[in-house]
């Protein structure tokens, strides 16, 4: 019944309804699982991917019509500029949606008990610290969870690094992105909706990294936000495209339509969304490295 609570045609006229919609997927997905799982000696330790795996749950029936939806646009438009209009219409929602994901989850990391945000959210801090203190991991993990919020890796504002510097790092984030842009084209290609659950697992993750920037603070959250998500939207719409791109060429060949010269215009149409999403994506690298810091 939830997962139908709009229709995703109604969703690309007003996709900021689906910011509402992803709010409530999340936040019902943080209640359901501490209510069943909370305390449960077993899986109270696996809290942190079921709440991920509920708001999948939620989402995929929507994420799945979107794409056929897509991919009948590609058989009725001829024009490509025409066509790509039509498909950012459908980005915009699957990203309000995914700003719903991030904003339920912020909040409830920031307004739950430490001790319930210590479960809710233990493997995304210690995804966030894997990233951003290797070398200093278990400290990391333990003062996060403990509540201390001695943010790793915030700059001092204003610091931006030298050109050679933040090339350096633009390499390293595109390569850790590009790799999460390769599973989010293969998921979505061989199970239609499957990249939901990569792009619901990072938002959860950048929901963490939120959560610990404001430092248990609801005040602090729309710094937090900005501190995040000024790289973080154009990094997840480059996802959603990519998504999008692998959906529609599945379900074309599931539809038996591959060889036919239809098959070849969608084919087409992918190769152009996957090409923007390597765009966006070394463009999101650009402002995460020189941009973020003049302000955070």
């Amino acid at each position: 019944m939830l997962e139908t609570l709009i229709n995703p045609k109604k969703a690309e006229r007003r996709p900021w309804e689906m910011f509402f919609i992803g709010f409530l997927y999340a936040g019902l997905s943080i209640l359901i699982a501490d209510f069943l799982f909370l305390k449960n000696p077993v899986f109270t330790n696996y809290i942190s991917i079921l709440i991920v795996c509920f708001t999948v749950m939620f989402s995929i029936p929507f994420f799945f019509y979107i794409i056929k939806i897509e991919e009948e646009k590609d058989i009725q438009i001829k024009s490509e500029k025409k066509l790509l209009r039509q498909h950012s219409r459908a980005i915009n929602a699957l990203l309000f949606l995914f700003l719903g994901y991030i904003v339920a989850f912020s909040v409830f990391y920031i307004v739950m008990p430490q001790n319930t945000t210590k479960i809710n959210f233990k493997i995304q801090v210690e995804t966030y610290c894997l990233v951003n203190a290797r070398h200093n991991f278990d400290d990391c993990v333990e003062n996060y969870l403990s509540g201390k919020y001695i943010l790793e890796g915030r700059t001092t504002k204003g610091q931006v690094p030298s050109i050679r510097e933040g090339m350096s790092r633009v390499s390293i984030i595109l390569s850790n992105n590009f790799y999460v842009l390769l599973f989010c084209l293969l998921f979505s290609f061989l199970f239609g909706a499957g990249a939901i659950f990569i792009l619901a697992w990072n938002g959860s993750v950048i929901a963490a990294a939120i959560g610990m920037f404001a430092r248990k603070n609801i005040a602090e959250l729309p710094l937090g936000f900005l501190r995040y998500l000024i790289h973080g939207l154009p990094e997840i719409a480059s996802y959603f495209v990519i998504a999008l791109a692998g959906g529609i060429i599945g379900t074309a060949i599931i539809k038996h339509e591959f060889g036919h010269k239809k098959f070849w215009h969608i084919l087409q149409d992918s190769l152009d969304l996957i090409i923007i999403a390597l765009l966006i994506l070394i463009v999101a690298a650009f402002i995460e490295v020189f941009v973020t810091p003049i302000f955070f």
